[in-house]
Order: structure tokens, then C-alpha cells, then sequence
């Protein structure tokens, strides 16, 4: 990686936060740190945990939503390594409830659900992908009927009925974001026997040194949380005071299901940097981090717009519009250059109340923003997370 001092970066980032926390347009608060192969370049923290409350600071515990997501990938790709499991199995094998779900074809004249048999068996290939069939009700239209109408649970109850919901389509035929990585910690709980919590614990986190992160958590984290903040119409912010993800939940969820503090995050973006070492012992073999950072989607699958269909819940929301997406194993890959500077083959991905970031290992630096704000794709938060990789990139340039 070209020399990025803290001294590029410390002012122009620093302004980046502050500026976006301060006035009538804001954000509650933020935390927003970057990394090279080494240690943290760069950690800022600005504004409040809740309006009218505590200083943010770089400690505060966020929902980091859909961050989770390449954790619990991560426990897959091990199990793979081990040869304990086979991605193009029928993910039934390890998983038995999602050989039980069937395709949802649409709604019958009085609205009962049309349902058929699958023409194929969901694999941990195509979980890990997003192309098993999956969906959530907040990005699709059929999911929130099945809600509204049906009662299906949303995912932040972490309950096992709010991933045991029907197909959209035929496992392998198409893209589309949803619970597939929450069934990815099913299969890895039915091969290691425990569950996921236990598995990202004792393979991931206390190799990385990573303590402030669970899916349930300790008194000393809840004194540390971040209130998610409800953005209006007009702009202003209302603090969502009754309105978390659930400490000690039905199921661990892959998915979104963790909290953390940004500092615990950097550390495993430092072990897909590092090709999968870590302080303490290694987590991945560097054959696998290779193959794992690649787009793996076969044309016509492709990412597209995630289209906001719960306005509470999320903006539609794009990464680098116009330009070609791909997915890995398990995070996006953008294939041309990005508007920030982000290289080709750089992989990142966000969460839902406003949380983003980025690995890109051909320069060997990766950041994270936190804020913890509904809908997603927050223009205020976005922008400023745009406008933060972008110093990132305008540093390194000059490196």
C-alpha cells in the first residue's frame, strides 16, 4: 500500500464527521475508522449516541445489521476448508427445515398464498450468493404482503418463523438480497453442533481479539449502545427508544443479527486484508480468502437496486449506480473502478440503520461508518460515508 499518514487524513476526516453532526440537517452521531494491514490510520467519532444525550464515542455498541453477514460467512468458508461442508449439497442436509419451503407463486382471489414445490434443492452455494430464493419484506413487495396479511414475522425478531418463509423463485435462477445468510448459520450450527454465537466466538472472534461483539450483550456493551434514530420526511430525527435488535434471540441470525463496536469490526476487515491471519492464529487459509473476494454470479444473475418498499424501513438504495456489481462469498464486488476511488475487485457491504464499509486488499486499507439511522440508504449518512472513502482514496493518491 502507497504511505498514508494519520496526518493526511486526521483534519479532512475529522471534518467529514463533524460537519455532518452539527446543525439542523445531521446525523445523530457517527463513528468511522480505517485500516491497513497493519493497525487503525484513522478513528473519529462525532456527535451523540442519542440526541440530547452521551457524547459518541469510539467505543459506542451499534446493531451493525447486515455487517453480519460476512462474519457468518466466514464460519462457512471454514467449514469448507475442514471438508465438513459441501456447497452444492441440498443445504438440507445440514439445515432440515429449508427442505420444507416451498415457492410462492402469488395470492389466491381471497389472498391465501399460491404454493409449489421448488424444481430444485437451495445449496450453501447459492445461500452464500443470494441466489437461493430469498427475499425481505422491507425490499419486496411480495414478502410484505405475506407480512401485512399473513403475519409473517419481520427478521428483526430473530425468531426461527421469520426465516422459514416461502421461495421467491427457484433456487439459482436469479439475485435477490434477503434471509439467505441467516439459513448459512443454520447449516454451520447443524455441522459444528453449537450455535452460531458459539461458532464465531471460539473461530473468529478470540482469534481476531475481538470481545465487544455478540449477539447478545453484556451489561457493559448496553451502556454503550446507540439509540436508533428515526430520519422524517422533513429531515428531523426522532430517537427510536423502544426499537432494537433482541438481546439473547430465538436463533443467532447470520444476517444482521450482531452488535459490536467499530474498533472489533476493523479487526476482521484487518484478517480479509491480512489473507485471513489474524494476532492470534490464522482464521482462513489464503486460498480460500482468494477465491472467496471474487464475483461468482453466472449472467443474467446480477446485484441490482435494492427498490425501498417499507419507507420506514429503507430508501431504495444502490451502491455506485450505473456500474456493474457482483457478489461473493459472502460480500459485494464492485467490477470497475468506483466513483470514490474504490479499485475494481474491492468487496464492502452495509447495514440497515446506516452502516458501511470496504475492503479493498490491492491497496491494503478497508474502513467502516457507523451511524444508526432508519430508512437505510440515508442521503445525509450515505453522502457522508461517500465523501469519507473518497478522502481515503484522495490520500492515497498523494501517498
Amino acid at each position: 500500500m502507497k504511505d498514508i499518514t494519520t496526518s493526511d487524513i486526521k483534519s479532512r476526516c475529522d471534518a467529514i464527521l463533524n460537519g455532518l453532526s452539527e446543525g439542523e440537517k445531521r446525523v445523530p452521531g457517527v463513528v468511522a475508522m480505517v485500516t491497513d494491514r497493519e493497525g487503525d490510520i484513522y478513528s473519529g467519532a462525532a456527535g451523540e449516541r442519542r440526541l440530547g444525550g452521551e457524547p459518541m464515542t469510539e467505543d459506542t455498541v451499534f446493531a451493525i445489521f447486515s455487517t453480519t453477514k460476512a462474519i457468518a460467512g466466514t464460519t462457512a468458508l471454514q467449514c469448507v476448508e475442514e471438508g465438513l461442508l459441501d456447497l452444492d449439497a441440498p443445504a438440507k442436509e445440514y439445515a432440515p427445515a429449508i427442505g420444507e419451503l416451498q415457492v410462492i407463486e402469488g395470492f389466491d382471489a381471497d389472498g391465501a398464498p399460491r404454493l409449489r414445490a421448488p424444481k430444485s434443492d437451495v445449496t450453501t452455494r447459492q445461500l452464500m450468493l443470494h441466489t437461493g430464493g430469498f427475499g425481505y419484506d422491507f425490499f419486496n413487495e411480495t414478502y410484505k404482503r405475506l407480512a401485512e396479511e399473513q403475519g409473517q414475522p419481520s427478521v428483526v425478531t430473530a425468531s426461527r418463523a421469520c426465516i422459514e418463509t416461502p421461495l421467491l423463485f427457484d433456487p439459482g435462477t436469479k439475485w435477490e438480497y434477503g434471509t439467505n445468510i441467516d439459513w448459512l448459520g443454520q447449516v454451520v450450527e447443524g455441522v459444528r453442533g453449537k450455535r452460531l454465537g458459539e461458532v464465531m466466538r471460539e473461530r473468529v472472534f478470540d482469534p481476531l481479539g475481538m470481545e465487544d461483539i455478540a449477539f447478545t450483550r453484556s451489561d457493559a456493551m448496553k451502556a454503550r449502545t446507540a439509540t436508533i434514530h428515526a430520519r422524517g420526511a422533513d429531515g428531523s430525527l426522532t430517537p427510536m427508544d423502544d426499537f432494537a435488535l433482541p438481546d439473547n434471540p430465538e436463533i443467532d441470525m447470520g444476517g444482521h443479527g450482531l452488535h459490536a463496536t467499530v474498533p472489533e469490526y476493523m479487526k476482521f476487515i484487518r484478517m480479509w486484508l491480512n489473507d485471513g491471519n489474524g494476532p492470534k492464529g490464522r482464521v482462513l487459509n489464503p486460498e480460500t480468502v482468494d477465491w472467496a473476494v471474487r464475483g461468482a454470479l453466472v449472467p443474467p444473475q446480477k446485484v441490482t437496486m435494492l427498490p425501498g418498499v417499507i419507507p420506514a424501513l429503507s430508501n431504495d438504495a444502490e451502491f455506485f449506480p450505473g456500474q456493474r456489481k457482483n457478489w461473493s462469498y459472502t460480500f459485494m464486488v464492485n467490477e470497475e473502478e468506483a466513483p470514490t476511488g474504490r479499485p475494481a475487485g474491492a468487496i464492502g457491504w452495509a447495514g440497515l440503520a446506516n452502516s458501511y464499509y470496504w475492503i479493498d486488499r490491492k491497496n491494503g486499507v478497508g474502513g467502516y461508518w457507523a451511524t444508526q439511522i432508519l430508512p437505510f440508504a440515508d442521503a445525509l449518512s450515505f453522502g457522508g460515508y461517500m465523501e469519507f472513502e473518497s478522502a481515503i482514496y484522495e490520500a492515497l493518491s498523494r501517498g
